[in-house]
């Protein structure tokens, strides 16, 4: 049941529960007493909001809350949006819409609380050209895979590799001697849509990569060795405010690069990296960095400079006898002789676990002369 309305008049912040029929809000005025807290259909939604005076209004990041947004900023509203495991902490016992817009109404006022920055539409067409490409990619490897493991079942293998998986589909088209009749019928429907995907990825690529050429962020980004139109404009679609980060750390941060940390007593532990960003960008990076580090020796940049030494400094040739590894090992494309040639170089493990010179290995060793 709502709560009584006595005057909308001294509302001065409102906690607003998303959803996609039934919104819950939860207003108080300057001295945090509750006003208003009742559930309005999103047809009235923005009606009662109308007939509030310019308030803050804070709401979840979660789906259509960039549009709820913008259609507060424009009735004169403050809108600022949150990230939901920000707001958890402040929801008290049992888990509602009534509750959830309690503890929004109250997080929003925090003043250590971080917040989203509200879209554009055109930003969000942005992104879903990203995320529409992406998930095109995925159902085109799907497609491939498909492809490859149904031909398995009849006894047609084909090699590792993208080009090997599509000469799959073109034995498929012909429908080759080699494939029974039957199943080139039952998989002809997969072949016409990866062929429709293979002109609609391009389509997108060829739409990103001029739009980026237009967007000056996204040039700067494309003069980066590893970045091209797609990593670019992505880059550029999502961090729309650069000097919301600190500093590089913070934006490592952020992309979930730095490792995750599990620190208590003063005793720092560290772990492997957060992966807790944003996982379609985090990716587009790791993937062009990549292709710098493979294509780094005709560049004389001071980049690749960097990683040439770093490689050289890690690789396990410029390793000391002792900090080698215990077992080199061999591929299995190398020949017996090969093994036998890495075999020479395998480190034989010291007596008691000790290091050469240790006190404890030169005690085992008088002890081993003074036995003879």
């Amino acid at each position: 049941m709502g709560k009584s309305i006595t005057d909308l008049s001294s509302v001065t912040t409102v906690g607003l529960d998303l959803a996609k029929h039934v919104f819950q809000v939860h207003g108080v005025d300057a001295s945090g007493r509750v006003v208003v807290a009742k559930a309005i259909r999103g047809n009235k939604l923005l009606e009662f909001f109308a007939s509030l005076a310019p308030c803050l209004v804070g709401l979840e990041a979660s789906g259509s809350a960039h549009h709820w947004a913008r259609e507060l900023i424009t009735l004169g509203h403050v809108a600022r949006m949150m990230p939901p495991a920000y707001v958890k902490p402040y929801i008290r016992r049992q888990k509602n819409d009534a509750s959830d817009a309690s503890a929004i109404c109250e997080a929003v006022t925090r003043p250590s609380m971080r917040f989203v920055g509200v879209r554009s539409r055109e930003n969000q067409a942005a992104l879903m050209r990203h995320k529409a490409r992406e998930m095109l990619v995925t159902q085109r490897t799907q497609l491939l895979n498909g492809l490859r493991g149904h031909l398995t079942e009849v006894g047609v293998i084909a090699p590792q590799g993208l080009r090997c998986a599509r000469e799959l589909a073109e034995l498929i088209e012909a429908c080759d001697e080699t494939i029974p009749f039957d199943v080139c019928e039952a998989l002809a429907p997969l072949v016409v849509q990866l062929r429709n995907l293979d002109e609609a990825i391009p389509r997108l690529d060829r739409i990103i990569a001029k739009l980026a050429q237009k967007d000056e962020t996204a040039r700067r980004l494309m003069s980066i060795p590893g970045f091209g139109p797609i990593t670019a404009s992505a880059m550029a679609a999502t961090i729309q405010d650069a000097s919301s980060f600190a500093g590089p750390r913070e934006f490592a941060a952020f992309l979930g690069l730095t490792p995750k940390q599990n620190s208590s007593g003063g005793k720092p532990k560290l772990g492997r990296i957060s992966k807790m960003g944003n996982r379609y960008l985090r990716k587009l990076l790791v993937v062009g960095a990549h292709a710098v580090l493979f294509h780094r020796k005709p560049h004389t940049d001071p980049l690749r400079i960097w990683a040439k030494k770093l490689i050289e400094k890690r690789s396990p040739s410029s390793l000391s006898p002792w900090r080698s590894p215990t077992r080199w090992r061999a591929s299995p494309s190398q020949s017996c002789g090969a093994r036998r040639s890495i075999g020479k170089f395998r480190r034989k493990e010291p007596r008691y676990g000790s290091r050469p010179g240790s006190p404890r290995a030169q005690a085992a060793q008088e002890s081993r002369v003074t036995k003879r």
